[in-house]
């Protein structure tokens, strides 16, 4: 029998406070543990209610109670289905903000190079998660374990784990159930040695995969990914007769073909602790070799959720501060704006 809203709401109260508390639960701590804003007597009617379908049980004779299986089942049951459409409709939507940010990072290198005259760069967005949205397990077969682990910035990253005893789909939706809610909001740093053997414990022989997950979850957070970084604008260097010496010219410009100390000019500024501002590189402060006659301008952008990228504009110690600046400023503004519509 399907459940009404309310009914439904009342349900997850109990499993969630129960799996928080171990005790039985009763009728004035759901009152102050949902949004219902119902009274305590209507709320024990709901909950003889679902202890009359078999969702809940009283153990003894006080006047809380605790989820049975079938409670557990559709707990559990509803959470997956909802956290299944949630990470489906987050690849969707990762996907489509991708192929729409690449084409505008293009662009905006190009247009800075036309409106500055100098050479240009920005990196597409590296994710600076740090804390845990979802866990997700699954039984590919008896003795094994699928891992979804989705974190900050909606990045998604999944992992095979190898188990010795065969699992059942109870255990496993036991154990999903355990993992999201200590851990869920949580950065590595929090997850401590305290909660992990807390977690442990609770799995009891399953304990080792706890620590896997665990494993998987802190290489997901610290994962490197590889910059992908778009220049526009080199042969601009050429336009500057400071520059357009021919062995100063041709590092600058295979600067921009070969990327790799473009790369490291990312990871420095978006290393810097106070890196949303506006950074300006001059002569032998630059932190590329080939561009110490250079001034390097570099600007932070911030998508949100962790996503933070890197402008560059470089060209001759004379260059137009101002100028590159408002256009830093703008491009940061529009950047913003267009990516969060």
């Amino acid at each position: 029998m399907e459940l009404s809203e309310r009914k439904m709401k009342i349900l997850q109260a109990v499993v969630r406070n129960y799996l928080e508390t171990g005790e039985p639960v009763g009728s004035r701590t759901i009152s102050k543990y949902t949004d219902l804003n119902l009274s305590s007597a209507t709320i024990r009617n709901e909950m003889a209610d679902l202890e009359e379908m078999g969702y809940i049980v009283q153990p003894h004779t006080s006047a809380g109670r605790i989820p049975s299986d079938s409670g557990y089942r559709l707990y559990v049951d509803t959470m997956m289905e909802e956290k299944t459409k949630e990470v489906e409709e987050l690849k969707e939507d990762l996907l489509k903000k991708e192929e729409r940010l690449d084409q505008l990072l293009k662009q905006t290198a190009k247009l800075l190079a036309t409106n500055t005259n100098y050479a240009t760069m920005i990196s597409a967005p590296s994710i600076h998660k740090n804390k845990l949205k979802l866990i997700q397990l699954s039984r590919v077969n008896t003795t094994q374990l699928l891992t979804v682990i989705v974190v900050e910035g909606n990045v998604i990253k999944n992992s095979i784990i190898n188990i010795t005893d065969e699992i059942t789909e109870e255990t496993v939706l036991k154990l999903n159930i355990l993992l999201n809610t200590h851990l869920n909001g949580m950065s590595i740093d929090e997850i401590n040695l305290g909660l992990i053997s807390s977690l442990k414990q609770q799995a009891g022989i399953h304990s080792d995969i706890v620590g896997e997950v665990i494993d998987a979850v802190a290489e997901a957070i610290h994962e490197e990914e590889d910059l992908e970084i778009y220049t526009s604008g080199a042969n601009n260097i050429f336009k500057y007769p400071e520059l357009a010496d021919g062995k100063m010219a041709s590092e600058i410009v295979g600067t921009f073909e070969e990327k790799q100390e473009l790369n490291e000019l990312v990871v420095r500024t978006l290393e810097q602790e106070n890196n949303t501002g506006i950074q300006v590189y001059i002569g032998d402060e630059s932190p590329v070799k080939a561009m110490k006659d250079c001034s390097i301008v570099t600007a932070t952008y911030d998508l949100g959720e962790g996503m933070k990228g890197t402008i560059g504009i470089i060209g001759p110690k004379r260059m137009d501060y101002d100028k590159v600046v408002d256009n830093l400023k703008g491009v940061m503004h529009q950047l913003d704006s267009i990516y969060k519509k």
